[in-house]
């Protein structure tokens, strides 16, 4: 049992997940705790507004580090919680800060402190005292007067021998009891980092124009730019205020400190997103370089505690050893995990490459039934009334023009079924006129009340538009068809290197994701490697949430 728990590579990544709660924990505490007391002390005052704000961006920045650690690590599919900083003015803002994303977000980073961070010090503890008795013979002789190594006094070479058996046991049992210990983990991040809530939260602004106000996906300038400004501003009030009672000693360096944590975390979270070389630097893990990024921004706090609290004695120097601890930790999983990942990336694929043929056999099937009985038999038809119409006209001739009537009557019918069935293949509006031209016909085109809003400003890959067109138009005749609803709402917007797009509906409800339909888009997205949700309980409502890759 222990060697299967020692050979499975989840065992080291959760370790690694655990000694990252002791650093995280001090962090994340630190700073809610400062924007939390700042908030109360401001609460009748006009600067309450510019600390919930900047509570609410570090929230959602924090919420984002520890979801790329829950997946890469706890192999949980989670995501951020949804926290709303759209609106048409600053008080719908601040009203769509405090929803069900920003208290689950807050219970998350809180749980962490209270108990990721008692976690880690116990791995780094064993783990610690592990290293220490099977590394004694090496150094225990060189100090004088010995050492104290776990309650024992140790100042010989035979004494630290001795120590070495009790080490290599604790060592590996150490490391095993990271498989239990972080898995307990697992049900608090998929509770509170619920799945599919990372969604564009699209609405109508003032006058009526579509503007999005996307729910936390990846950083965005806009967002570390307002951090910035709003940590800048009550940076300056607290200056402001120590200046005006009198100076003395420069008190709000406790302040600036944290706040410059936060800004220098949710930067590296920019860079990473926006810049994919440097998470190829890591071996293409964004996990792992977070990871780095976080590590290095708690040793430089540090580092300033240290050189801001008198100097002296440099502690830092063991933040630096924990930090090259934990980092070591993680690129060990990380090179430990590549193998897996990429079998089941492989797989996936495979699936999906499979699904897709299977699509386009179905598609072309189709196509064939379509033609062979509509076009096709109405073009038959045509050429009898033609014949007809022939023989009749010099005999009959009112009879044939009665049977060109029907002729012309027919051609029409059947160009109009030939320009349905290429629409179908591919619709000429889509590619003349990008997406939102071609959502907006579809919209137009159902009986339905549809509330269609669209932020793509630069046009996608031809077959990324193709499959969101898709997924629109199967969801549009789903809703037609079978759920029985008035009114849908269709959110389409380009998110960091991702096209989001969600449908959603107030039917009855109770849609088979395992339908024919819906399992033809799954496979469609997927060979794209993009992803599909249906979210369809009893009562309704049906949302259909597909993620499709731009770049």
């Amino acid at each position: 049992m222990l060697l299967r728990t020692l050979a499975d590579q989840t065992t080291y990544r959760r370790l690694a997940y655990l000694l990252l709660g002791m650093p995280l924990g001090i962090i994340w505490f630190t700073c809610l705790v400062t924007l939390w007391s700042l908030g109360f002390g401001f609460i009748v005052t006009p600067m309450v507004i510019p600390v919930a704000f900047a509570l609410a961006y570090a929230t959602r920045g924090f919420t984002a580090v520890e979801t790329e650690l829950a997946r890469a690590l706890l192999d949980v599919d989670a995501r951020v919680p949804a926290i709303s900083v759209a609106g048409p003015n600053w008080r719908a803002r601040l009203r769509g800060l405090f929803g069900s994303g920003f208290w689950r977000a807050q219970g998350f980073l809180w749980t962490r402190w209270l108990l990721g961070f008692p976690a880690g010090v116990l791995m780094v503890a064993l783990l610690g005292a592990a290293l220490s008795m099977i590394t004694g013979p090496l150094w225990i002789p060189f100090v004088h007067g010995g050492s104290d190594v776990v309650g024992w006094h140790v100042h010989t070479l035979p004494q630290a021998l001795a120590l070495v058996p009790a080490g290599l046991v604790l060592l590996p049992a150490a490391v095993a009891l990271a498989h239990p210990l972080g898995g307990a983990f697992r049900p608090i991040a998929a509770g509170l980092l619920r799945e599919g809530d990372t969604r564009a939260q699209l609405g109508v602004g003032m006058g009526g124009s579509a503007r999005a106000g996307i729910a936390f996906a990846g950083p965005s300038r806009h967002g570390l730019v307002s951090q910035a400004v709003l940590e800048g501003s009550l940076l300056a009030v607290l200056i402001f205020i120590w200046a005006a009672t009198g100076h003395g000693y420069f008190w709000p360096v406790w302040v600036m400190l944290p706040m410059a944590v936060a800004l220098g975390i949710h930067s590296w979270m920019y860079e990473l997103w926006q810049r994919p070389q440097l998470v190829r630097v890591f071996r293409g893990s964004r996990s792992l370089a977070a990871t780095a990024g976080i590590g290095t921004i708690l040793w430089l706090f540090t580092v300033a505690v240290w050189a801001v609290s008198g100097h002296g004695y440099f502690w830092p120097i063991w933040t630096l050893l924990a930090v090259g601890l934990v980092l070591g930790a993680h690129t060990a999983a990380t090179l430990l995990s590549v193998p897996q990942q990429m079998a089941e990336r492989i797989e996936t694929l495979t699936s999906s490459r499979a699904g897709a043929v299977n699509v386009q056999e179905s598609e072309l099937r189709r196509i064939e039934r379509d033609l062979h009985d509509g076009a096709q038999a109405r073009l038959v038809a045509l050429g009898m009334n033609l014949g007809m119409a022939e023989q009749k006209l010099a005999q009959d001739p009112e009879r044939a023009g009665e049977l060109l009537a029907e002729a012309r009557a027919g051609a029409e019918e059947a160009l109009r079924e030939l320009r349905a069935l290429a629409r179908g293949i591919h619709p000429p509006v889509l590619t003349d006129r990008g997406l939102e031209a071609a959502v907006t016909a579809l919209a137009n085109s159902t009986p339905l009340h549809v509330a269609l809003s669209v932020d793509v400003p630069t046009r996608p890959p031809s077959a990324v538009e193709t499959a969101a067109y898709f997924v629109v138009a199967e969801a549009l005749a789903n809703a037609a068809k079978h759920s029985r609803s008035d009114w849908l709402d269709i959110r389409i917007a380009t998110v960091g290197r991702h096209l989001e797009l969600e449908v959603t509906d107030d039917g009855v409800g109770g849609a088979d994701p395992q339908g024919s339909g819906l399992v033809g888009l799954r496979h469609r997205v997927e060979a794209l490697d993009g992803t599909l949700e249906v979210t369809s309980p009893p009562g309704g409502p049906t949302t259909v949430y597909a993620e499709l890759p731009c770049a």
